[in-house]
């Protein structure tokens, strides 16, 4: 059976009060091709239809080829700068993955892109960790981070924000952020491992503050709940960045709009993604 195309019904769009030059999107588990268990759920029930975007997730690289391009026809662009991610805090210019793609060099190994050229798009894939996506909110810049807890403690938003502002022209404190769809405080369990990685970066005056972020297990003695979102914002803050949206969405509680690695193991991958218009 042929599935509906792609709409703007099936993804999420920041509500951030930007220039209209900065579109950007994160894609759900909805309007797809893909096959249990990468397909949709309803009521319980596994169902057709999946929009898997990982090559490397299992699935059947036909139906994820297909998934990519009813996402690039959503936006109106003819590719994405797709990266080889492994959870880190390298930055890169979406232009040059794009140029290198077609030249058919190797994926680049990073955890975010920056661009300030017309049409070419960011992109981050997700399924638990936290996608940020940030602006200049005049449109002349914006980045896309994939910030999972790794990744966070080790600046992966900080360098991103930075390279933002620096093609922009302005400070890091003018910029927007937007926090996407990844696992929630209520089901996000850690060692203290997570959380030293996080304490030992942050000055005396703000070990309160992080330590917040991280709830004693009320089950599993020496775990914790973390709060990816608050941390994040915790995180941009300290750089002066206030404007921050999103947050709100739990990949693994949410179960009928987003894939989780955490909740499932074998699954499918989303993204996020954001670029320029000329107007």
């Amino acid at each position: 059976m042929t599935q509906p195309e792609l709409t703007h019904d099936d993804v999420l769009c920041p509500e951030w009060s930007v220039s209209p030059r900065v579109r950007a999107l994160v894609t759900t588990r909805n309007g797809g091709v893909s096959l249990p268990p990468f397909g949709t759920w309803r009521d319980g029930v596994d169902g057709a239809g999946g929009l898997n975007l990982g090559r490397k997730s299992g699935d059947d690289l036909g139906h994820v080829e297909a998934n990519r391009a009813r996402l690039m026809k959503l936006t109106g662009r003819d590719e994405a700068a797709w990266l080889s991610q492994v959870h880190g805090a390298t930055v890169v210019n979406a232009g040059d993955v794009l140029a290198a793609a077609k030249r058919g060099e190797p994926v680049a190994e990073a955890d975010a892109s920056v661009t300030d050229r017309t049409g070419a798009v960011c992109v981050v894939m997700i399924a638990d960790c936290m996608p940020v996506l940030l602006c200049d909110p005049r449109g002349r810049a914006v980045g896309a981070a994939h910030a999972g807890w790794r990744g966070l403690a080790s600046g992966v938003v900080e360098n991103t924000a930075e390279r933002v502002a620096s093609l922009a022209g302005t400070d890091m404190s003018a910029l927007h952020a937007y926090l996407g769809p990844c696992i929630g405080p209520q089901t996000f369990e850690v060692g203290p491992d997570v959380r030293d990685a996080f304490m030992k970066t942050v000055s005396v005056a703000q070990r309160d503050e992080v330590a917040s972020a991280f709830v004693a297990h009320p089950v599993n003695d020496g775990k914790y709940l973390a709060d990816l979102p608050r941390l994040a914002r915790f995180r941009l803050a300290r750089i002066g960045i206030t404007q921050v949206v999103g947050g709100h969405h739990c990949t693994v509680s949410e179960r009928e709009r987003f894939y989780s690695y955490r909740r499932d193991r074998e699954t499918g991958r989303m993204a996020a993604l954001i670029w320029l218009e000329d107007q």
